[in-house]
């Protein structure tokens, strides 16, 4: 190990930033630089093949001009405009709102979270206190922090910084005290209320969907993240729609209700169930704008998620049955008008015109496949602390500093990555079977390079976790010859963990992490590395914010781990992407860093004081 050890110092010298190299957030909107080609994204008769191609140059385009590197960041606006800071809360204005309950946070009736890896609890019926509690452990608010005169408000499901650009939508059957018929309602976590924007026909639940279920839509205002963080926003945003889609999926499970998405549906069927057509279509720009631009606050459909009785072992859901009734919802009477964000915008092109070339067509071939619920595997005589799902979740919170001297014991740390497989307690990982990875509905296409800093018994060195053993070969052929790919000591038989060679990789996960020392002061650091160019051309271009779901799903067991057994975690989204892939050996576009993550010990800032959720401060923070 010699040669690598000797490598990874000659990296890290090699990896160390030009001093003139660009502040994040900063560029020229006077001068940016020549925007991308412009493609047509209707489908030609004559060439569907050639469209394709049109529509992958788009993502890859956007995907490699949004790469930080040492040398210059990707295009952000200049500084901060708190001016036009987007309201966090969107609102349907005069929409009938309707209260839900406010559950106990130390409510005993929750199960376990360690359980729910095990097994789901038998399911509750669709209620007024189920809901309530459902969105309450899911997308609810989970605190106030106030500092000097800065008071702002944290959610149970994390997002990049704390913007929050996913907004959630129920379609029910009748639920008594909300609403007496079927319905279409968004949630307002300040308010933690259900605005009721329609109602629908009773046939949509009776001929089309399993009895005692519901659907839950999840969409994503790109401005909310492109205030900040320009270009890149449109990869957080995903990132932030994996996470609520896990954050659904483990209160769900507490109720007793399994997870599947409904990914036969395409991006106008959703558009049209969660009444997304009331905002203006936005003409893209051929480059960016700065303005009143306030078209460019429309809500992006992202998927629909089924929320059944986990007891259901089978589901016929005929998509072509589905897309003709969800037709027909254009014509309902549809309440209230979408609140004002900001005053002026910054539009970033790139962003949308990748939007458009990412639109999921409808795919009537797809089957709902309901597979067994797989247990997650088992090594650690109980790591976890006695916490329920409800305490878990809604003490959840990012670390901004990591203490640099917590260290966590190699059977904890087995453990956590244990509940980071997606087929659960199998042999071969590859199908997503486990809890919260079973809501999605391909193979997993998501591994993770860890950087391993203090984990007892364990030398420091980089490692990999293969979530999808049919690719092994092919990362093994692809990174760096000399790597060793060896089980670990204790390392258990269905951990496919590998160690690819010992060395101190505090500094390097630092300088691949933006420079954040919060990269190296945790227990282990990790890159999350996607099947990348290859799952685009076979699946279609629609999977691109569908690897940075999953990403944003490994990510949220992640943190619930690490404060299950009583530390903290951050996701990291700024990193130097093509670094990363040269320390891994990693060339071209096949294999792609997604997603940065560090677990540890966190610091606490003891000035900024913690609030109640509810009730919270009657303005908008």
């Amino acid at each position: 190990m010699q040669s690598f050890h000797h490598r990874f110092h000659h990296s890290q010298h090699l990896l160390r930033p030009s001093t003139t190299f660009l502040l994040p957030l900063t560029t020229n909107l006077r001068h940016p630089p020549p925007p991308p080609p412009r493609f047509t994204m209707s489908i030609s008769s004559s060439s569907i093949q050639e469209n394709s191609e049109h529509l992958l140059t788009q993502v890859l385009t956007y995907h490699n001009q949004t790469k930080h590197s040492f040398t210059n960041y990707a295009r952000g606006p200049r500084g901060l405009d708190w001016a036009n800071q987007p309201n966090p809360f969107r609102r349907y204005l005069s929409a009938p709102l309707r209260p839900l309950l406010h559950p106990s946070d130390s409510d005993n009736s929750s199960p376990l979270y360690d359980s729910l890896f095990h097994s789901l609890p038998p399911s509750k019926p669709i209620s007024k206190t189920t809901i309530s509690e459902f969105f309450y452990d899911s997308l609810a608010l989970s605190a106030w922090k106030s500092t000097g005169f800065s008071t702002w408000s944290l959610r149970v499901n994390p997002s990049s910084g704390n913007l929050h650009p996913t907004e959630a939508y129920i379609i029910s059957p009748p639920i008594e005290s909300v609403s007496d018929s079927y319905f279409v309602a968004h949630y307002a976590p300040k308010e933690h209320s259900l605005e009721i924007r329609t109602q629908i026909p009773s046939e949509f639940f009776a001929k089309l969907l399993p009895n005692g279920s519901f659907l839950i839509g999840l969409s994503s205002i790109f401005w909310r993240e492109a205030w900040k963080y320009g270009e890149r926003a449109f990869r957080y945003c995903n990132h932030d729609v994996g996470h609520a889609i896990a954050a659904v999926t483990m209160a769900a499970a507490a109720q007793g209700w399994d997870v599947k998405l409904l990914d036969g549906l395409g991006h106008d069927e959703l558009k049209k169930l969660m009444g997304l057509d009331v905002y203006p279509e936005l003409e893209i720009p051929s480059t960016t704008m700065k303005g009143k631009l306030q078209e460019i606050e429309f809500e992006h459909p992202d998927c629909l998620l089924l929320l059944y009785p986990n007891e259901i072992q089978e589901i016929d859901i005929s998509y072509k049955d589905l897309s003709a009734a969800i037709s027909e919802f254009s014509k309902l009477d549809w309440k209230g008008e979408p609140n004002s964000l900001s005053k002026e915008h910054i539009c970033w092109d790139i962003i949308y015109k990748t939007s458009e070339a990412i639109k999921k067509p409808l795919t009537l071939e797809k089957n709902i496949i309901i597979e067994p619920f797989q247990k997650s595997g088992n090594c650690s005589s109980n790591p976890y602390n006695t916490l329920n799902l409800r305490e878990l979740v809604r003490k959840r919170r990012s670390a901004v500093d990591m203490d640099g001297v917590t260290s966590m014991s190699r059977e904890t740390f087995y453990q956590i990555l244990l509940h980071c497989l997606p087929s659960g307690f199998q042999q071969v990982q590859k199908r997503q079977l486990g809890l919260p990875y079973r809501a999605m509905d391909w193979d997993s296409e998501v591994h993770c390079v860890l950087f391993v800093h203090r984990v007892i018994d364990l030398p420091k060195g980089l490692y990999f976790l293969v979530r999808n053993e049919e690719h092994f070969d092919d990362l093994k052929n692809s990174t760096k010859s000399d790597f060793k790919w060896e089980k670990p000591e204790g390392c258990p038989l269905e951990l496919p963990l590998y160690e690819l060679g010992r060395a101190d990789c505090m500094k390097l996960s630092k300088h691949l992490s933006c420079h954040q020392d919060i990269a190296s002061d945790g227990c282990f650091s990790l890159g999350m590395v996607a099947h990348f160019e290859p799952t685009l051309r076979k699946k279609g271009v629609w999977m691109y914010p569908r690897l940075f779901w999953e990403t944003g799903v490994v990510g949220h067991v992640l943190y619930l781990e690490a404060h299950a057994v009583g530390i903290s975690a951050t996701g990291i989204g700024c990193f130097f992407d093509d670094p990363v892939h040269e320390v891994l050996g990693l060339t071209g576009s096949n294999y792609q860093s997604l997603y940065h993550f560090t677990v540890g010990g966190p610091v606490v800032d003891k000035r900024i004081m913690s609030l109640p959720a509810y009730p919270g401060p009657t303005h908008d923070a």
